[in-house]
């Protein structure tokens, strides 16, 4: 069975990457079932209807969610028939929506989780160790799948190897940076952060200008997503359907093919 997750989706140029490349990748990689991030999807925080159900159209089968998961008032007026959307189950508030859902695909049963890391975050109920503890007493499957969407990068390496064995994919979100540690730890397919679909020049989907002038001085800058040439980041995981353990992690990142200038001025 061939996976692909795909990063933290960033506003408009995020959604035209996943349009533009997602229907070629499936194609190319016999891709049974596409996971992709939807928190940063419409203008750079939170989901609307029309955006899901947008994406879902491209050909995603399931959204994750974030630390932003209910930035957009809208969400709550289709969450609870939106059967393809996961939100963090320890992001407050805890009574919307569902931290976990089951797919059937090929005759296996797919626990998609979705947890937010403890460290730098805001809003977090409990422990993403503690909850994925319970969804392996409580959550019967043959597969889980689980979108870490977390700030430390040591948190997300630690929950791979305490769930290593137990859960089938890892995969962290949030930092919009894709990092070069995917792993396989036994029969557990892992990697710190997916990276992002988004502005390709930009300061993790932003625009640069008003990132640096908030850096370099104390005006309070607006944060604006970016425009421009994107890039697509994910990866693809290959799980055999007898042993139920990840046998291959491949990193998917395509940029843009001319050569990045950029002016302060």
């Amino acid at each position: 069975m061939n996976i692909l997750f795909i990063g933290d989706i960033v506003g408009s140029v995020g959604r035209e990457m996943v349009q533009h490349h997602l229907p070629l990748l499936k194609s190319q990689h016999a891709i049974d079932l596409v996971i992709a991030n939807g928190e940063n999807a419409a203008h750079g925080k939170g989901i609307t209807r029309r955006i899901y159900h947008q994406l879902i159209q491209m050909g995603i089968d399931v959204l994750t969610m974030g630390n932003h998961t209910f930035a957009k008032s809208d969400l709550f007026n289709f969450i609870d028939e939106a059967d393809r959307l996961v939100r963090p189950m320890n992001l407050s508030p805890t009574d919307a929506g569902k931290g976990v859902r089951v797919f059937v695909v090929k005759g296996l049963r797919i626990a998609v989780v979705n947890l937010c890391g403890e460290v730098f975050m805001h809003d977090i109920t409990e422990s993403p160790f503690s909850c994925m503890e319970r969804v392996l007493k409580d959550v019967e499957a043959d597969l889980y799948l689980v979108d870490l969407h977390g700030e430390a990068t040591s948190e997300k390496i630690a929950f791979t190897y305490a769930f290593s064995g137990r859960a089938q994919v890892v995969v962290g979100t949030h930092t919009h940076v894709q990092t070069a540690d995917e792993r396989i730890v036994n029969g557990t397919a892992a990697i710190s952060d997916l990276g992002m679909c988004g502005a390709y020049t930009s300061v993790l989907g932003r625009d640069v200008k008003e990132i640096v002038t908030r850096f370099t001085t104390e005006e309070k800058t607006r944060y604006t997503i970016a425009e421009g040439p994107g890039i697509f980041c994910g990866v693809i995981v290959n799980i055999d359907e007898q042993t139920c353990r990840a046998h291959s992690i491949e990193r998917i990142q395509i940029r843009p093919e001319q050569e990045e200038r950029f002016s302060l001025q």
